[in-house]
């Protein structure tokens, strides 16, 4: 902890963000292919396969719901952080568990109920998307980390 506090508000915007936009360049990296193709596959979670025909304004739909999940997700941690002092304490121990949350969950829930393709991991993209996950949940809880919180609770 550093002695200041930042804003749970500034946390989840900062956090959210830059581990949203993150993500889409790692994801990239990961299957070499372009930013747009990305934020292409994450609108065809509303629009399904013809997301790939689509153009500027489609990769625009996929990096606004990008940043959408991400600012939850980011709000998730920073909620819990406010009860749970540990997870400040202990922020990057903290962030690492919640990156393989979020892999689960995006994987076994949200990607199953969405309208995208179901992906296929090589053992190397498996991996790939591991990591950076928990890079995610690393730069979410960093941001988190002096927040301050409610009464604490040592759970």
């Amino acid at each position: 902890m550093t002695g200041t506090r930042t804003s749970p508000w500034v946390a989840i915007l900062y956090g959210g963000m830059f581990a949203g936009t993150m993500d889409v360049f790692a994801a990239s990296l990961i299957n070499m292919v372009s930013p747009l193709i990305i934020l292409r596959a994450i609108a065809s979670g509303l629009l399904g396969r013809t997301a790939f025909q689509g153009g500027m304004p489609v990769s625009l739909l996929g990096l606004g719901l990008q940043w959408a999940m991400s600012l939850l997700i980011a709000a998730i941690f920073v909620i819990a952080t406010r009860r749970l002092v540990w997870m400040r304490e202990r922020w990057a121990a903290a962030g690492l568990a919640y990156g393989v949350m979020i892999f689960a969950v995006m994987e076994y829930v949200v990607v199953p109920l969405s309208a995208a393709a179901k992906p296929h991991f090589t053992a190397l993209s498996l991996a790939g998307n591991v990591l950076a996950m928990l890079l995610f949940g690393l730069v979410v809880s960093f941001f988190a980390r002096d927040t301050g919180g409610a009464p604490e609770v040592r759970a």
